[in-house]
């Protein structure tokens, strides 16, 4: 395990796990928002997100935490392992109310108010992104992929990983 994409519907618990993943291994990680977004909320032009992302998937060992449609493809072609926070929509959305006020290392803002088409989103993201990802999943079936259905089993997983 050496390049590291962390995947899954907002809110499910992708970067707290990503941020214990480089705490056990010592992989450098890259969360996807900071390459994105600027501290105000605007985004970057998709030239300069390109080619910082670029510049992450040459090092030799990452952990990048993030969707990202766009660019999934291109990193799913460059990792080894992935791992899929498959979670239920009212996990997800309590986790983004639970994170609302709170400064992350993953984001350059705080999220302070209920966003109704980031929430639409997550409310979608099973019927729309999640077919999607799994199709994607497939193409790069020379992965390793481990999928999450519940906090607890990534959870167990990072418990293991330290043994």
């Amino acid at each position: 395990m050496k390049r590291v994409c962390v995947i899954g519907c907002p809110g499910s618990g992708k970067s707290t796990f990503a941020r214990a993943l480089c705490q056990i291994t010592g992989l450098p990680i890259c969360h996807l928002d900071l390459l994105h977004h600027n501290p105000d909320h605007t985004t970057v032009d998709r030239e300069t997100f390109m080619e910082r992302l670029g510049e992450v998937l040459t090092q030799e060992r990452w952990i990048i935490d993030g969707n990202y449609s766009a660019t999934m493809e291109l990193r799913l072609a460059a990792c080894d392992t992935v791992f899929f926070f498959d979670l239920p929509t009212e996990v997800c959305l309590a986790g983004v109310e639970s994170r609302r006020g709170k400064m992350r290392p993953d984001m350059p803002w705080v999220e302070m108010e209920e966003d109704p088409e980031f929430t639409e989103y997550i409310k979608s993201f099973s019927s729309t992104r999640r077919p999607e990802i799994l199709t994607l999943l497939k193409k790069h079936a020379d992965k390793t992929v481990i999928v999450f259905q519940s906090r607890e089993e990534a959870d167990g997983y990072l418990r293991k990983l330290k043994t």
